[in-house]
Parts: C-alpha cells; structure tokens; sequence
C-alpha cells in the first residue's frame, strides 16, 4: 500500500493542523474576552443600565451610537469606550475563519497540492470580496 503522504511532509501537516487549530481557538478566545471587557467598561461608564430600562432601551436602539467603521472602533478603543471594544471582539471572530482559510492556502501552496490550493484560494477571495464589497443595513 502507498502512503498519499510521505513522512516529511507528514509531520509538515500535523504542524499545520496544530497552526490552524490554535488560530482557531485563539481567535474565539480573544474575541470573547473582547466582548466581555467591552460590556464591563459600558457598565463601568454607564451604570444606569444596571437600574433604568429606558437606560438600556438607549443602548439597544440603533441610536446608541455602536461604531460602524473602522475608523470609528479605533478612535473608540482610543477613548476606552466599551462599545468599539465589543466591535473589535465581533471583528475579531468574523476574521478568525478568513485567517484559517489564508493558512490553508499557504500550507496547501507548502506541500504542492496545486490543486487544493487554488480551490482554497478561490474561497478566500470570495471571502475577502463578500468582506470589503458586502453592504449591511438600507
């Protein structure tokens, strides 16, 4: 019987898998604990929306002001405001899938599997384009 992978490149794979399943859990794990350090600082700012529901009505509308740009999470996390923090952690965890699918295309590329790669490479450019040419809202 022949192996379909040789063993050099064999421990080159397990090595990507270990990559692939770090990045994964790393970015699930940051994007929590952005999300929650986010909430902490809102309630730590605001802490009428522990006691008053029209507080936390406010803060549910659309009117609450959440930063919809990147320029605007960043001068949020400038400010130390909880929302753009829980921006970040959202942004985080929507990238962490499109990181896992640039690591496959390198290690694909990596090992000569043509074949894979471009297939992979495909998926990450529809990702990318849905990613910057997607349009949210009205």
């Amino acid at each position: 019987m022949v192996a379909l992978v040789e063993a050099p490149d064999l421990a080159r794979v397990r090595r990507t898998e270990l990559l692939i399943s770090y990045l994964l859990r790393g970015g699930v794990l940051l994007s929590v604990a952005l999300i929650l350090l986010g909430t902490v600082i809102t309630f730590v700012h605001h802490p009428g929306y522990l006691t008053s529901s029209a507080d936390i009505n406010h803060l549910l509308t659309a009117q609450s002001g959440f930063p919809t740009t990147l320029g605007a999470v960043a001068r949020g996390l400038a400010a130390f405001e909880g929302r753009s923090f829980v921006m970040l952690g959202l942004l985080v965890l929507i990238a962490t899938p499109v990181m896992r699918v640039a690591v496959s295309v390198v290690a694909f590329i990596q090992l000569g599997d043509r074949v894979f790669a471009l297939i992979t490479s495909g998926v990450l450019a529809l990702l990318l384009a849905a990613l910057f040419l997607g349009k949210a809202g009205g």
